[in-house]
């Protein structure tokens, strides 16, 4: 019984101090001394690379809506068939989302990133080299995983590179290059085959794979993973030659120590009876939302379109 109420009273606990946290605001007249120096230009060229990934996200969701007719016609599908290949990219993304968090912690956010670029290359060259239906399964499957591993990692790189005065307003960009990614997918599907709108899916994936090799790894996952020196320099490089980053660092450290002590939560412990009627209320809510709005009206807004024509005819 101890034990427990240590546990929930280290869970209440806030992971930093009140009085640092109240020292260290950005309001503090030391980090506004140190501000003045800081120059956020690599954050600024990292976070357009990085959202080269929520572009592909939104480029893979917008592709079976305009495609329809096209593929349907080309390679004979069924209704049905066509139907499994627009909903197997949410099972893709699914497995990729499941599995981003071990891999973005295992081989970095820059590693993490470059998988799913991968696997994304790797599905539009099934899908554009397709001749039946199952290159035309896995090349989706590939690339719902990719833009699995997408949804998780390319947030969570922008907001550990970011400034705080920054990390709102850039890690927003994320969303914001999705549905571009969707719009532009279904603008230009109306006009390019569905072989070439396939290969158009790889020009932001082979950006991001090359412009990560100019930009540096979040510094909060070298901390992490106690590299001292690599956290140092990306964390300079960040911030700039002439920026003070000692209490910045310090900030981290403090705080990745702290999380360490935090006692380990497990999926298993989602099932608790504390946490029950959360769990039971939140898992449906999120599989209706997923099957019944965002990717429902994107992959069937084509034929949505063209019915409400024949009816206004």
């Amino acid at each position: 019984m101890d034990v427990k109420e240590d546990v929930q009273e280290n869970i209440r606990e806030p992971l930093m101090p009140i009085e640092n946290i109240l020292a260290h605001e950005d309001g503090g007249a030391g980090d506004r001394t140190n501000n003045k120096k800081v120059n956020p230009c690599m954050v600024y060229f990292s976070t357009p690379i990085a959202v080269c990934g929520s572009y592909a996200f939104g480029s893979c969701a917008g592709y079976s809506s305009p495609t329809q007719s096209a593929i349907r016609e080309d390679i004979a599908l069924s209704l049905a068939e066509y139907s499994v290949f627009g909903s197997i990219l949410t099972f893709g993304a699914m497995i990729g989302a499941i599995t981003s968090g071990p891999i973005a912690n295992y081989v970095g956010r820059k590693g993490a990133m470059r998988v799913s670029s991968v696997f994304c290359v790797a599905g539009w060259l099934a899908i554009y080299f397709a001749e039946g239906v199952w290159p035309l399964d896995i090349g989706r499957l590939a690339t719902g995983y990719g833009m699995g591993v997408f949804s998780y990692v390319v947030p969570v790189f922008i907001a550990e590179i970011a400034p705080k005065n920054l990390r709102g307003a850039l890690t927003a960009a994320n969303q914001l290059m999705i549905c571009a990614g969707v719009s532009v997918a279904f603008i230009i599907g109306t006009v390019l085959t569905w072989r070439a709108l396939a290969l158009t899916g790889i020009i932001p994936c082979a950006i991001l794979f090359l412009g990560l090799f100019f930009i540096p790894e979040s510094p909060r996952w070298l901390a992490k993973t106690g590299k001292e020196k690599e956290f140092e320099a990306a964390l300079q490089k960040l911030r700039g030659k002439d920026a003070d980053i000692t209490h910045e660092a310090a900030e981290i450290q403090d705080y990745i120590e702290t999380l360490e002590r935090l006692p380990k939560a497990g999926m298993l412990d989602l099932f608790q009876r504390r946490y029950l009627r959360s769990v039971t209320v939140q898992i449906p809510l999120s599989f209706i939302y997923n099957a019944t709005t965002f990717y429902l009206l994107i992959d069937s807004s084509y034929n949505l379109f063209i019915l409400t024509r024949l009816e206004s005819d």
